[in-house]
């Protein structure tokens, strides 16, 4: 989405990252993003776009594969988890990063041993949080929605569990 509004190739896209949970709650954050050493968020002056189309589309996703195939999502799954291990294993683009969803080590406020999206930059089967990011008021909500979230759903298994 930000490469076809800024008419740029995507593989020029870096550093882009997906905070929290694999849900409607999950935060595309392009505040370190960028386009050729260039930050998006000076490229694209839009924030109406970034807050009424981009977020909701990346976090209504996994509804639309479904809704559009009128089938389970599982292909894409499957497919994003094939990028993963590739990435995971062999590493990001140079000066890149991925998301992935790991038990936290506390990075970021989240408290530790929760399953959350964080950047990582990854090298030969390894992988660790990148560290040190700003994080701006209004993605540390977003982000801490996300959170809660995760909270709810391990309540709601816990008490279905007794």
């Amino acid at each position: 989405q930000v490469a076809q509004k800024l008419f740029q190739p995507i593989q020029d896209i870096k550093k882009m990252t997906i905070w929290g949970n694999h849900s409607g709650t999950q935060y595309p954050d392009l505040d370190h993003a960028e386009i050729r050493g260039k930050q998006v968020r000076t490229l694209l002056q839009d924030q109406d776009w970034v807050e009424n189309e981009f977020i909701p589309t990346v976090q209504n996703r996994g509804a639309a594969v479904i809704e559009a195939r009128g089938l389970s999502s599982a292909a894409s799954a499957a497919n994003a988890a094939i990028y993963h291990v590739h990435d995971w294993m062999l590493g990001a683009h140079h000066n890149d990063w991925v998301t992935m969803g790991v038990p936290s080590d506390g990075s970021y406020g989240i408290p530790e041993g929760v399953i959350y999206g964080f950047p990582f930059r990854c090298k030969q089967g390894q992988y660790q949080i990148v560290q040190g990011l700003s994080i701006s008021e209004q993605s540390r909500k977003r982000m801490d929605d996300s959170y809660r979230e995760l909270l709810e759903e391990r309540e709601h298994v816990k008490h279905l569990l007794g």
